[in-house]
């Protein structure tokens, strides 16, 4: 009777999910994988270990690896894409949850103002970044023209040294921000009606309801736009480029343009070793980052 019993009692190893598709329905995807991500991956790795031409390699080790981190504006390039990473994203998920919950209120033209906030993710970067250019020129730009009828003397906004990296961030959330609030839009309408329904039985107010249903609800969303704003914000480049090419002189720098420069002068291997660290460098920063902020999120 006890054998019975124990062997009744011992758990029979669960069944794998059957598919309802063959596994060869998974090769195409494979095949498209392994071509665009996995090989440029892979042949990036191998070349940055080389001195290499579109003729010939040369095996060199870690020498790229060395004499990138030798480069006297790379430290200053990591700390501009680290700076530009966190403005950029911080500004778009305060503005873009700010604009979801107004955009989800019951405002005149709402379908509107969404399309009007949403036009700039469509517009083409670098057309953003020459227009932005023109605007911001320290005399003729229309900027500091409007700042002069107030009797403002606007500042040199990518020739100053101090301002020319936030004032690239600002254009570079003003492009952004559309796509982050149609995301905490897509969040907040997710959000049952029956949690608002049962805080106004409650009696509570506007500011309840935001602090202790919108803003706690809304955490999917905020980890998508942080996660999203920080991968576009730490592999910036082409908004960087077409506004300062890094200037004045170097101090809006950041390790995409430094590569680029590199890519320029002609030391392939080097900013290909310089590419594989942009990938080192988002990897150890998005990876640890997404499950912390996953698993804070499934806390709640």
């Amino acid at each position: 009777m006890n054998e019975s019993t124990n062997t009744s009692a011992v758990k029979r190893p669960r069944r794998r999910p059957v598919s309802a598709y063959p596994s060869w329905f998974y090769l195409p995807a494979a095949i498209v994988f392994g071509v665009l991500f996995l090989f440029p991956t892979f042949a990036s790795l191998f070349f940055s270990l080389t001195r290499w031409t579109l003729f010939d390699a040369e095996f060199i080790g870690l020498a790229n690896f060395a004499q990138f981190f030798k480069e006297p504006f790379l430290i200053k390039g990591l700390i501009n894409t680290l700076v530009y990473a966190v403005v950029t994203s911080g500004l778009k998920v305060v503005l873009g949850f700010l604009l979801g919950v107004l955009l989800t209120s019951q405002i005149i033209a709402r379908t509107y103002l969404r399309s009007v906030l949403f036009f700039p993710v469509l517009v083409s970067t670098v057309g953003v970044g020459i227009t932005f250019t023109v605007m911001m020129h320290p005399t003729t730009g229309v900027i500091n023209e409007t700042l002069a009828l107030f009797g403002i003397r606007g500042p040199g906004w990518l020739t100053d040294p101090s301002l020319a990296l936030i004032s690239v961030a600002l254009v570079d959330v003003w492009k952004g921000v559309g796509l982050a609030t149609v995301i905490y839009i897509a969040g907040i309408v997710s959000i049952p009606q029956e949690y608002y329904e049962a805080s106004r039985i409650d009696g509570a107010g506007a500011w309840d309801n935001f602090w202790n249903i919108t803003l706690p609800l809304a955490k999917p969303a905020t980890v998508t736009v942080i996660i999203l704003s920080l991968i576009g914000g730490l592999r910036s480049f082409d908004l960087i480029w077409a506004m300062t090419r890094g200037g004045p002189g170097f101090t809006s720098d950041v390790v995409a343009s430094v590569i680029y420069k590199q890519y320029q002068a002609g030391f392939y291997g080097l900013s290909t070793a310089g590419n594989v660290v942009l990938f080192i460098l988002v990897a150890i920063i998005i990876i640890p980052l997404s499950g912390f902020l996953n698993r804070q999120g499934g806390e709640q």
